[in-house]
């Protein structure tokens, strides 16, 4: 009997652009790591890999939970206690047009969910450039292309309106907001959030606006402003979960929040609960843990604030003091996004500055940045002396390969 000859099985051509740079390049820490060598990373931003705990009424409240055996699962969107714990949240953050609100596992869901809920073929979704790679991802996925908006990085990284005027279309559906951003560590004015606004009320648009770093404000004399409390009129989804401000980002819990006129946004909201229905629900027993972290102590905030201050200033005076590099000052988060004046591309910089002096940052083409620059990523979560070690090796770098 004949044997069929078994043929090559095709992903699918819509992944051909999903790209996730920041793990992508563990296969070349990978490769460094085989051949004896620790890399120093600069790529991930989880902050329990340093000198970061979850703190510890968090935890005892989730092994509270599975010790009462809330094992099982959990209404889809998310429990009674931790939907009325957001909306309080939502209540101190000046949002008063909160239409509905549910639980995500991690922010990464959210964005998953709330952009599959909205967007059909032949529309597009304004995404910052630079921004956090999951959004592009999404919408390579479900086939839509990526239409990008500038940040200037002449104006502390804030989004660049001219340039979102000139993209929005009778194709556009929602502009995303990134605030703090990832990867440039901006801070939106509460002027430049009424403008937004005003864009997504001209044009009948939705704003996603991912606050996921909320509560990790850098400056004193800077604030963080939600878009929601600035336009309580317009339909708003604020993305908002435990990973970063709550150093908790394995437990995968993460949050929206719908805002604006009631009967504007009534059918979107059970378009997004007819996906939350259909992927049962988020993680269980750490929900538990949504309503002390929002309303029991804050303390572990100023101590890391205190810590990401002091690593973003070593960070920035290293940056522009050293040649071929120069850095705006993050306000908020943990990245840096230096700019690079070298005359090859900023992928080859990373994967080289990785294989010689065992330091791993992302480029910033993985990101987004405007034509004919160059940038990398830099998470300054480590400590002092681990970041002094990298940058002298960055430097080296430079030095040697570029005089």
């Amino acid at each position: 009997m004949a044997v069929a000859q078994i043929r090559e099985i095709a992903a699918a051509q819509r992944l051909e652009n999903v790209r996730y740079a920041i793990r992508d390049l563990a296969l070349v820490a990978d490769e460094v790591t085989r051949e004896g060598h620790t890399v120093l990373s600069l790529n991930v931003g989880d902050p329990n890999i340093f000198d970061f705990q979850t703190p510890a009424h968090l935890i005892e409240a989730v092994y509270r939970a599975m010790r009462d055996n809330k094992n099982g699962y959990a209404p889809s969107p998310g429990i009674t206690e931790a939907l009325d714990a957001i909306r309080a949240e939502a209540a101190r953050k000046s949002i008063s047009s909160v239409q509905d609100v549910f639980v995500t596992t991690g922010v990464s869901e959210t964005v998953d969910l709330c952009l599959t809920a909205l967007i059909n073929p032949g529309e597009n979704i304004l995404t910052p450039s630079p921004d956090y790679p999951l959004y592009s991802a999404v919408l390579s996925k479900l086939g839509i292309p990526i239409t990008t908006y500038d940040l200037n990085e002449h104006d502390e990284w804030q989004p660049d309106l001219v340039d979102i005027q000139r993209k929005i279309s009778s194709r556009t559906r929602a502009i995303v907001l990134i605030n703090p951003n990832n990867p440039t560590g901006s801070v939106c004015s509460r002027r430049m959030l009424g403008q937004l606004a005003e864009f997504a009320r001209r044009h009948n648009l939705v704003i996603f606006a991912d606050e996921i770093y909320d509560k990790l404000i850098l400056d004193d004399d800077h604030q963080h402003v939600s878009l929601a409390a600035v336009a309580p009129d317009i339909p708003v989804v604020t993305f908002g979960g435990l990973s970063k401000n709550y150093l908790a980002p394995g437990w995968r819990i993460g949050w929206g929040i719908v805002s604006g006129e009631a009967a504007a946004v009534k059918p979107y909201i059970e378009g997004i609960h007819r996906l939350l229905r259909s992927r049962l629900c988020a993680n269980h027993p750490e929900q538990y843990a949504i309503k002390p972290a929002l309303e029991g102590p804050q303390d572990h905030l100023m101590e890391v604030r205190r810590k990401l201050r002091s690593r973003r200033d070593l960070t920035v005076k290293w940056a522009n003091s050293t040649s071929r590099l120069s850095c705006v000052a993050p306000r908020g988060a943990f990245y840096a996004f230096p700019r690079l004046d070298i005359p090859e591309t900023d992928d080859v910089f990373v994967k080289e500055l990785c294989l010689q002096k065992h330091v791993l940052v992302v480029h910033g083409s993985g990101f987004g940045q405007k034509p004919g620059t160059q940038h990398f990523r830099i998470v300054f979560l480590p400590d002092e002396q681990t970041l002094a070690k990298a940058y002298q090796g960055i430097g080296e770098f430079i030095s040697q390969r570029y005089g």
